[in-house]
């Protein structure tokens, strides 16, 4: 069973920046993509960031020139790391990686935006 951890979330000010981790139970090359989403209150839970096998990359428009998605398969962890933080990216922001269509989440970890 493919187990997901993130962490590294918490409360930091408008314009400050947090980086999130995801420890993987696998190597990340075992994956064919690996993401970040997050869900705020209300909201549906929406695509951050994506990482391919290749490395290549893609972001949603809100997080574009702020947001880097990186990968460690020496350390089976992906990162998210976030600069320029606003009030609107407040949201549990969960680790997500797929294998053969299977989609595994982590658990979420909290990220707070205070104006």
């Amino acid at each position: 069973q493919v187990q997901l951890v993130e962490s590294g979330g918490g409360l930091v000010q408008a314009g400050g920046s947090l980086r999130l981790s995801c420890t993987v139970s696998e190597s990340t090359s075992r994956f064919n993509v690996m993401g970040w989403y997050r869900q705020a209150p209300g909201n549906q839970r929406e695509l951050v960031a994506l990482i391919y096998l290749a490395d290549s990359t893609n972001y949603a428009d809100s997080v574009k020139g702020r947001f880097t998605i990186s990968r460690d398969s020496s350390k089976n962890a992906v990162y998210l790391q976030m600069n320029s933080l606003k009030p609107e990216d407040t949201a549990v922001y969960y680790c997500n990686a797929v294998l053969w269509g299977l989609h595994y989440w982590g658990q979420g970890t909290q990220v707070t935006v205070s104006s």
